[in-house]
């Protein structure tokens, strides 16, 4: 029986200039997913919509996230990665202009359905180029630095598009990330290699698809979609536990969702280090302990100074083992597959919208507002069993993907900007 070879771990060689570019799109791409939240009652007015109805540009770019990664692996399957993720900061830019010069509420949403296209594109590409760029030693916490770009967007992208939109309207910050995307644009043709190790093989989608066989592969997918159901559905409905339960004052709740993003940076960067020794333990302790901390939440949501502190403690227990969740999915798919990547990505958007949609039926219930979180804990702890099932197997080599030479590891690109 074929046995992989072990990884060792590489913590100490400072990670390529390219990870962190990359890391900088994702931050761009996080913003503009939370960011038009805090937008839609000037949006509503503006497009001449109610709440509810701008509440679907919420959706659209949530549906786009969810189908969008796998089709566009596919679809640009042929492509070098490095256009590829060019090709997701070009439409990315384009559907901010297209938003921002237009008063169609039709048109605007079509255009969030378009930018969630490139946005799960370049998370799925840039994941498997980052992964690439570092090897396997090294994939968790280079997937950390780009899962910490996404944090940063909650902790300073999301409030400072929301406060710029309070002064130039919504379509403002929507301008604002159409020209950032240009410099992040010319930072990937910078330092991304012409090709990436996936794109030195042959491929094709019936690679593709068997590289996304092996049931280690939706073993992982599974406790993506159980673990983000139960946190973030529990997430989704945080502020009305904090104003209606902890008698915290609305203005602020935007502080204490900092101190949640700030805990989440803190959770990846952390995460990252020690699952790549320790990847299927990192991932137990985390789901764990957020499962746990969910509980003690709804047994003391109405002692606001705890409740804050759960709150920080929760963003990085909850975020932090996401890069080492997407490393072993690519790790028994095989570091190359694009397919698996998006998948991984999708897996994240459709156990947040189940979570969210389920969360809100226990708020009707005798439970009230700390419901979500009663019914999250729960649902966070079943992501144990996929993690226990990966942990009592012996995993072979994913088909494609042989334990590399030291000459190929890794790929040669800078790592300091000269």
């Amino acid at each position: 029986m074929t046995t992989r070879t072990p990884v060792r771990p590489n913590t100490g060689t400072p990670l390529p200039v390219l990870v962190y570019v990359l890391a900088a799109g994702i931050f761009l791409m996080g913003t503009t997913e939370f960011m038009i939240a805090g937008l839609l009652p000037d949006v509503a007015a503006d497009l001449g919509v109610d709440i509810a109805r701008a509440g679907l540009l919420v959706t659209a770019f949530a549906v786009g996230m969810i189908i969008g990664p796998p089709v566009m692996a596919l679809a640009t399957l042929r492509l070098p990665a490095r256009a590829t993720l060019i090709g997701a900061l070009m439409v990315f830019s384009a559907g901010h202009v297209v938003a921002a010069v237009n008063d169609s509420f039709t048109v605007v949403t079509a255009s969030r359905v378009l930018t969630a296209l490139a946005t799960g594109t370049f998370w799925a590409t840039g994941a498997v180029v980052a992964a690439a760029v570092v090897g396997p030693g090294a994939s968790a916490r280079a997937l950390a630095v780009l899962s910490g770009g996404l944090s940063l967007s909650v902790v300073a992208g999301v409030p400072l598009g929301t406060f710029a939109g309070q002064f130039t309207g919504w379509r403002g910050p929507f301008w604002m990330l159409a020209v950032l995307a240009v410099p992040a644009l010319v930072a990937v043709l910078r330092f991304a290699p012409a090709t990436a190790t996936g794109d030195t093989v042959s491929v094709s989608v019936r690679s593709e698809i068997s590289a996304v066989r092996p049931w280690r592969v939706w073993a992982v997918m599974g406790a993506i979609m159980l673990a983000q159901a139960g946190f973030l559905g529990a997430y989704s409905f945080i502020s009305p536990l904090l104003t209606d339960r902890a008698g915290i004052s609305a203005a602020l709740v935007p502080l204490v969702l900092v101190g949640f993003g700030v805990g989440a940076l803190v959770g990846t960067a952390l995460g990252g280090r020690i699952g790549d020794r320790r990847p299927l333990a990192t991932i137990a302790a985390a789901v764990a302990l957020t499962s746990l901390l969910l509980l003690v939440l709804a047994a003391t949501a109405s002692h606001s100074a705890i409740v804050v502190g759960l709150i920080v403690v929760l963003g990085a227990s909850g975020l932090g083992a996401n890069p080492v969740l997407i490393a072993q999915t690519m790790r028994f798919a095989g570091h190359t597959s694009r397919l698996a990547s998006s998948l991984a990505t999708a897996a994240f958007n459709l156990g947040t919208a189940t979570g969210s949609a389920l969360a809100a039926t226990t708020l009707s219930t005798s439970l009230g507002v700390v419901g979500p979180a009663v019914l999250g804990a729960a649902t966070t702890a079943t992501a144990l069993i996929p993690i226990a099932l990966l942990a009592t197997t012996r995993a072979r080599p994913a088909a494609g993907n042989p334990p590399p030479r030291p000459s190929d590891e890794t790929l040669r690109v800078p790592t300091s900007v000269s």
